[in-house]
């Protein structure tokens, strides 16, 4: 039997191959999984709690990757502290790897200059969110994180139609307001079939380096009323600001905070 070359067009075999997902191509046959990062609005922390699982799940020895979805505001590169820019070899895009060996690719990683403002339409940006994944050489990879921009657009909409999703995770915060707009997310997610893992409850608390009592800032959380099983709640931490201004995230020990959602994503394998 000849060697599979995941191409299934012209293919006569009648294996499971023919089951793939229709936008597999040459430079993404190798990812097994793909994780949706979704919030309901921006400023949560969905690219920390990206960045945090990723590092995770490579201190677990599986390959990673992150596809950075966010193309207007995108800030997986300066997370990990990867600023050189991107290539091809004239057939795919090769992405960049942190320090641990994370795979990224991200609209940053192709402009000139790193503050430089992507002014683009709605359907335009929702192409390059699909070049980035039809086009880069993602090799073999266990789990691919997708940090999404923030709302239910064009983005999320393209991401889920036109990659094998299996499930995603939602950040939110404690407020009220953002339990309301998490509940759009979840309709979009049930509208398109995407399971949702579960929910990430971002500044949930601050704990008194003193005397370790929580204060809840933010007031009592609204989680609970999303319906959604919350699998993790991460407290007000300067480390973790302190940390990425360096772009040294991989440094931190998220494990024992992340443990359940982690043991989630390693179940849909």
């Amino acid at each position: 039997m000849s060697e599979c070359s995941h191409n299934c067009e012209n293919c006569s075999s009648n294996c499971s191959g023919h089951e793939i997902h229709p936008e597999f191509t040459a430079g993404n046959a190798g990812v097994k999984n793909v994780i949706g990062i979704v919030s309901g609005k921006g400023g949560v922390g969905k690219s920390l709690v990206t960045s945090l699982l990723a590092s995770e799940m490579r201190k677990k020895n599986y390959n990673v990757s992150i596809l950075d979805a966010d193309i207007t505001g995108p800030s997986i590169p300066e997370i990990f502290g990867v600023h050189e820019k991107i290539f091809s070899d004239g057939i795919l895009i090769n992405p960049l790897q942190t320090r641990t060996g994370i795979k990224i690719i991200s609209m940053n990683l192709c402009l000139p200059e790193e503050n430089a403002p992507v002014v683009w339409r709605g359907p335009v940006i929702a192409g390059a969110v699909k070049q980035f994944w039809e086009e880069v050489d993602w090799g073999e990879t266990d789990y691919m994180f997708i940090d999404m921009p923030p709302g239910t657009g064009d983005v999320p909409l393209t991401v889920f139609q036109s990659l094998p999703v299996k499930g995603i995770i939602i950040v939110t915060t404690p407020q009220e307001l953002v339990s309301m707009i998490v509940s759009k997310a979840v309709k979009m997610a049930e509208l398109m079939n995407i399971p949702v893992l579960g929910l990430v409850e971002n500044m949930s608390y601050f704990e008194c380096p003193e005397c370790k009592t929580k204060h809840y800032i933010f007031g009592s959380s609204h989680a609970d009323e999303t319906g959604i099983k919350i699998i993790s709640r991460l407290p007000f931490n300067s480390k973790f600001a302190e940390l990425c201004d360096a772009g040294k995230i991989e440094d931190f020990d998220a494990g024992n905070m992340l443990n359940e959602i982690l043991q989630e994503i390693i179940k849909l394998s």
